[in-house]
């Protein structure tokens, strides 16, 4: 039989041994109370050594700032996202003020532009009615890139890679994020072909990037798609 000395030192107690046994053994301190106030720590801040109580109070505060950055970043984020709302009802507001609907495309151009400060925007429209099929926002789209439009699912924001779409600005030169929107009679996200593209650009590369959210653009989407559909 091993003595028990010779286990101890072939097999000596590790931290894990000690951890498990307190965790397992919960009424330790109670029995032996006076390791608590005996038990110092080193203080990240102050880099003194301060007592269990201390560590524990230094350890809730931290929770509690992050905690408030927390809350903080959601009411911001709670009131962007109210003022963004905001403008999108006045930019469907003034869609539903046009009667005229040869002059759809340039006023959803211009209010964009002018309601979500986009430096550039384009549009292109296919498949519109014959009476319409001379219009400038009907002319100059490859197949490929009507088939781009209708692949996409959600509206593709990232960096200029040489899209089609650029050509359709005033300056492409300059372009260098962009936010392409698939134009479709069905909701967002639906496999309805598109029927046109709308083209947000900027010369900022972090202006539309491939981590923003796109609900917002899927709305605008929707929008601008009923309000054309009377061209088609």
């Amino acid at each position: 039989m091993t003595h028990p000395l010779n286990q101890a030192l072939t097999n000596p107690i590790t931290e894990d041994d000690i951890a498990n046994y307190l965790s397992n053994t919960p009424d330790f301190f109670q029995r032996h109370a006076e390791l608590l106030a005996q038990v110092q720590f080193t203080s990240p801040h102050s880099h003194r050594a301060v007592s269990l109580q201390e560590r524990q109070a230094e350890m809730l505060r931290e929770k509690i700032k992050v905690l408030e950055h927390r809350i903080m970043e959601m009411m911001r984020n709670g009131n962007e996202n109210v003022i963004l709302s905001d403008k999108i009802l006045r930019w469907a507001r003034t869609l539903l003020l046009t009667t005229d609907a040869l002059a759809l495309p340039e006023q959803i151009v211009l209010e964009l532009t002018i309601q979500f400060a986009v430096p550039q925007v384009g549009l292109r429209l296919w498949g519109v009615a014959p009476e319409h099929a001379g219009l400038g926002i009907a002319q100059g789209v490859s197949d490929d890139a009507k088939v781009f439009a209708s692949s996409l699912m959600e509206p593709f924001c990232g960096l200029n890679t040489g899209f089609e779409a650029v050509s359709w600005l005033e300056d492409p030169a300059s372009v260098t994020s962009l936010a392409l929107i698939p134009l479709r009679t069905g909701v967002a996200g639906s496999t309805t072909p598109a029927f046109g593209m709308l083209v947000l650009a900027s010369s900022d590369a972090t202006r539309f990037n491939s981590g923003m959210g796109t609900d917002f653009l899927a709305r605008i989407g929707e929008l601008a798609s009923a309000a054309l559909s009377r061209l088609k």
